[in-house]
């Protein structure tokens, strides 16, 4: 099964409950999008998208040393200015 188009892919609350294997097997090609009160609420993706999304890639070490500005000559001295005064 494929989603083809905007409508196979967006699902209301209800729908979505009533066809949950649907709503999973068809996540596996492509977002799913649950609509409540006619607005996007959540979407709905493949474990293996989720991943690639929110993995982690490479250390802070890594991140750092990769910079563009790795060797810059930066001043990084902290300025000692007073606290401001904040009311709230």
């Amino acid at each position: 099964m494929q989603a083809s188009t905007h409508e196979d892919m967006s699902w209301t609350v209800a729908s979505a409950k009533a066809k949950l294997s649907e709503v999973m097997e068809r996540a596996q090609l492509a977002p799913q999008t649950i609509t409540r009160n006619g607005k996007p609420s959540v979407v709905v993706v493949s474990a293996e998208e989720w991943q690639r999304k929110t993995g982690r890639r490479g250390s802070l070490a890594e991140f750092l040393l990769a910079s563009p500005l790795r060797g810059a000559d930066l001043d990084l001295e902290r300025q000692h200015d007073e606290p401001s005064d904040v009311s709230l």
